[in-house]
């Protein structure tokens, strides 16, 4: 048996409480007052009673595909396909990638100051999709400045752990601006291409760049990011860094696509479901029906003899 409360049942109890409290004239009629509160209180129960077992179908696709997602401020920076965000693009993009690929399993990384996982590899789309979508930049006092090579070990521990599983493809997406801007030179990912069968790198931003709006400390009001390298201050713009994304793609020997350009992602979509084993998984369990309306035929009974009660006594 399994219940679906449709008020919580600490509300309900609350009202139903007060229901009884205010105690009618007569014992019959507070007898009857009584029995509709409990009806009430058991049909918001909704309690469900086993009905046989049922059958159901999930996809599975032998696959598991690691997310590693740029949080750094620049990913703020609103050049995306317009003026739009590139973080707002990245989440979205990454969706229709969870949405293209079900029954895979997911894993996310993200990294600014240092790579962190947000989520270990699961099947559980939404879990998945929840994880980006809390992705958010650091505040911008904290920020130590943007380099590719911080997520480097925790990609490649990830990377390492699936293919170690060994029943299933390993594919990766990368999504950065490839901004490398705290001095450091972009590492070589080579090692990367061992655990790797499919993926892409894909690239936000452009060559003109754009402004980063945050949240002012104090106020609700968004305000630009400032470049304080020189003074007077001026409106900080992030541009894309392709020269880093193509010499990553190249090192681990996936393609690399600039998102704000066509839809060749589309293209990588199809050979990973090309190439990879899918199959369905058949699962059997308890099905349940509602029995609420077994309590409502007496409950109306009952409301209606009120009715005729009240009607005829005035």
């Amino acid at each position: 048996m399994r219940i679906h409360p449709v008020i919580p049942i600490w509300l309900m109890a609350i009202l139903c409480v007060i229901m009884v409290v205010v105690k009618r004239k007569g014992i019959l009629p507070y007898i009857r007052q009584i029995l509709i509160v409990v009806l009430l209180f058991i049909i918001n129960l909704r309690i469900m009673i086993p009905d046989g077992n049922v059958e159901s179908s999930v996809q599975k696709m032998n696959a598991y595909v690691l997310f590693v997602v740029d949080d750094t401020i620049s990913m703020l920076a609103r050049d995306y396909k317009g003026e739009t965000e590139r973080l707002t693009g990245v989440k979205a993009d990454c969706e229709n990638i969870i949405d293209k690929l079900s029954g895979a399993k997911f894993s996310v990384i993200s990294f600014d100051n240092y790579a962190k996982v947000l989520s270990p590899f699961s099947n559980d789309t939404e879990f998945a999709k929840n994880s980006i979508n809390s992705i958010s930049p650091i505040d911008e006092l904290y920020a130590k400045g943007s380099s590719m090579n911080i997520c480097k070990d925790t990609m490649m521990e990830g990377l390492k752990n699936a293919k170690e599983k060994g029943d299933g493809s390993v594919i990766l997406f990368f999504l950065s601006d490839g901004e490398n801007t705290n001095g450091d030179t972009l590492k070589s990912f080579h090692e990367a291409a061992d655990y790797i069968d499919y993926g892409a790198v894909l690239g936000y931003g452009t060559q003109e760049g754009g402004v980063m709006y945050t949240k002012a400390f104090y106020e609700e009001e968004e305000e630009i990011v400032q470049d304080t390298t020189d003074y007077p201050y001026k409106d900080a713009v992030s541009k894309i860094d392709e020269s880093n994304l193509k010499q990553m793609a190249e090192d681990m020997g996936i393609r690399y696509i600039n998102m704000n350009t066509g839809n060749e992602i589309e293209d990588v979509l199809k050979e990973i479901k090309g190439n990879t084993e899918v199959e369905m998984e058949i699962t059997e369990e308890t099905g349940y029906r509602e029995c609420y309306y077994f309590f409502v035929f007496p409950l109306v009974l009952l409301l209606i003899y009120e009715f005729i009660v009240n009607k005829r006594s005035v």
